[in-house]
């Protein structure tokens, strides 16, 4: 059994085929999903996903690209979600996004008090803004929930970071690319009681479906490459990881 803990099933591409793609996975062992939100108009449509379908797992966020809508109106209906969630994302801070940086700052210190008040884990998204990040994360006490670095792309050194403050490493598509290096030193140097899964589908598709949108379905290939890596088997992989996720999620 596998989980992905971090896949947009709620994105058009997906959505236009979405019982193939979801018998699909259950063919190659994947039976839960996380969807997280990344905007207010899409929070809606992922609930509605989460009542329709088995498996799926909702989380609500604001995403550090969209961060310029965040307001004291927003984090309320934010709130107004949480009770519904397994976790408060896809949050965080990206420093390629035009969005000023004290905006993202603040959507995501706003969003981290609400996951702390609503006892809920985070998901999170950082690219180029790491150790703005992991301050901001110590300030805002993020150990007392934990979460997950998303589609994790730092190194293994900042990896020990974010696992010293609660936080699992989640490995994605990028693994099994051909040019691969910082990925693969991660997953080589953090030990799987660290470790989560993810396809981030419909992006990021693995080898050898590159090319082609990605699904949940294709999560196999990134287990085969995390068990290559680190010299364990695929079924070692897959219930280490399973077992995380059951865990943070706190998943039946």
């Amino acid at each position: 059994m596998l989980i992905d803990t971090h896949c947009h099933l709620d994105d058009p591409t997906l959505l236009a085929s979405l019982p193939e793609i979801l018998a699909a996975a259950r063919g190659a062992g994947v039976v839960k999903y996380i969807v997280p939100g990344v905007a207010p108009e899409g929070w809606d449509g992922i609930a509605r996903l989460a009542e329709e379908w088995d498996g799926v797992c909702p989380a609500f966020g604001l995403h550090p690209m969209f961060a310029g809508l965040y307001d004291e109106i927003l984090l309320t209906r934010l709130r107004s979600f949480a009770g519904r969630a397994v976790a408060i994302g896809e949050i965080g801070l990206d420093y390629l996004a035009e969005v000023p940086r004290e905006r993202q700052q603040a959507a995501f210190r706003g969003q981290l008090r609400l996951a702390v008040e609503a006892g809920l884990p985070v998901m999170i998204h950082c690219r180029r803004a790491f150790q703005d990040l992991l301050a901001i994360l110590r300030e805002e006490h993020v150990q007392r929930v934990g979460g997950v670095m998303h589609a994790f792309s730092g190194s293994p050194e900042v990896a020990r970071e974010c696992i010293g403050l609660g936080l699992y490493i989640s490995v994605a598509g990028t693994v099994t690319y051909r040019n691969a290096v910082r990925p693969l030193e991660v997953v080589r140097e953090i030990p799987l009681e660290h470790l989560l899964l993810e396809t981030d589908a419909p992006d990021m598709t693995p080898e050898p479906h590159r090319g082609r949108g990605n699904e949940p379905a294709f999560l196999v290939e990134i287990a085969r490459k995390v068990a290559e890596t680190k010299g364990v088997t695929v079924e070692e992989v897959t219930a280490a990881t399973t077992r995380n996720a059951v865990r943070l999620f706190r998943l039946s």
